[in-house]
């Protein structure tokens, strides 16, 4: 390439918005932050499930089950990666039986792919994966709100090693992105697939086309094949255009306030040391009931489902007035909005109009407390 032709290309990157600005389109892409906990056993018969944040597992598996854990397993330049651990296997795939980790994106967040136009761009993805089980793997882009899909194949070489993965998907020209905050672009990672979504005959849909089930993960792996396999991912980054760009690390406050947007949780702290938490202030709204209010760190995508991470009510105190009150019952959740929600503890018999704090007292469980879920 002549040097002419080096300036241009550079040209070219520099301003297609992928040096300019943000980069990254996806969120938590280092598995920095995991906020719904660092462990979660026995996924695989319930679709839509979160473990690390905005990491979400699909489909349904027949009689295979999986662990995800928060590792410290990671290529140089990463602290953190999101390990799938398989605990029952499915030697043999019932034909619906799969599984993927997505990835969920706002619609008003992927505008920039001018996607259903003439100018229309293409997806670069890159990521970093390592397994025990070489071989095809198939990652997709699902185009929600126009029922399309593409799926593209890589290739695990070398078993045990992190190798580096690019994938550049072509743009369509048909079906806009929605520009709004519900789920437009869907990314995934197949693990396994049955019959329903690797027909034994079917083509691997690799240009733009509406969704047929049986070719979105032709010739995938079986990563359930196994209690011994794992596999493992981080670095995770999608752009606009063809080329793939170093990995954008935000640092840890600002990938956490992003993630802020779709989950939040109030409650003990990994550094509370055995203490107890404050979770928000109120009052005694009636003799027999405190009210406490709980603004939003950061405004959600929508209104939130509130509940708690716990049925045992007591790891809740009330304080107010030199009162100490344990909740023997739920709380109800009132005048839920992306903002702010209000919390209802029934508690012993008080004075009405008295301040009341509430605290999570739980000294040994970090997980205790009050969690909003605005994720899909």
């Amino acid at each position: 390439m002549s040097k002419a032709a080096e300036l241009a290309k550079m040209g070219e990157v520099l301003t297609n918005n992928q040096i300019g600005g943000r980069r990254n389109i996806l969120i938590n892409g280092a598995m920095q932050v995991a906020q719904r906990g660092t462990s979660f056993t026995s996924i695989g018969g319930t679709a839509g499930v979160y473990s690390l944040d905005r990491m979400r597992y699909g489909f349904t598996m027949n009689s295979g089950r999986l662990t995800i854990t928060q590792s410290t397993d990671t290529p140089n330049g990463f602290a953190n990666s999101l390990k799938v651990d398989i605990t029952t296997a499915e030697s043999s795939l019932n034909a619906a039986s799969g599984a993927a980790l997505s990835q969920f994106l706002e619609g008003q967040d992927v505008q920039q792919f001018k996607k259903g136009t003439s100018d229309a761009e293409q997806y670069t993805l890159s990521f970093h994966v390592k397994s025990n089980i070489t071989g095809t793997y198939i990652v997709e882009l699902f185009d929600n709100d126009n029922t399309r899909q593409v799926s593209k194949s890589y290739t695990i070489d070398s078993a045990n090693t992190w190798e580096k993965k690019t994938i550049t998907f072509p743009a369509d020209t048909t079906g806009a992105f929605d520009d709004d905050n519900d789920k437009s672009l869907f990314v995934q990672w197949f693990l396994a697939s049955g019959t329903n979504t690797a027909g034994s005959s079917a083509t691997l849909n690799t240009s733009w086309a509406s969704s047929t089930d049986a070719n979105r993960a032709v010739g995938q792996a079986n990563l359930f094949s196994s209690t011994d396999n794992e596999w493992y991912i981080t670095g995770m980054q999608l752009e606009v255009g063809s080329t793939a760009t170093p990995f954008e690390h935000r640092s840890f406050g600002e990938e956490l306030q992003l993630c802020k947007r779709y989950f939040q949780f109030w409650g003990r702290s990994s550094s509370s040391s055995g203490d107890n938490s404050i979770c928000a202030w109120g009052m005694y709204y009636s003799a027999t009931l405190t009210q406490h209010f709980f603004p939003m760190q950061v405004e959600m995508r929508a209104n939130p489902t509130v509940t708690t991470s716990t049925t045992t009510y007591g790891d809740f105190d009330v304080f107010g007035a030199g009162y100490a009150d344990q909740p023997s019952t739920a709380p109800s959740f009132f005048r839920i909005s992306t903002k702010m929600f209000r919390a209802q503890f029934s508690t012993t018999s008080r004075t009405s109009g008295y301040s009341a704090w509430l605290e999570v007292s739980d000294a040994t469980d970090n997980s205790q407390g009050v969690e909003a879920d605005a994720d899909f």
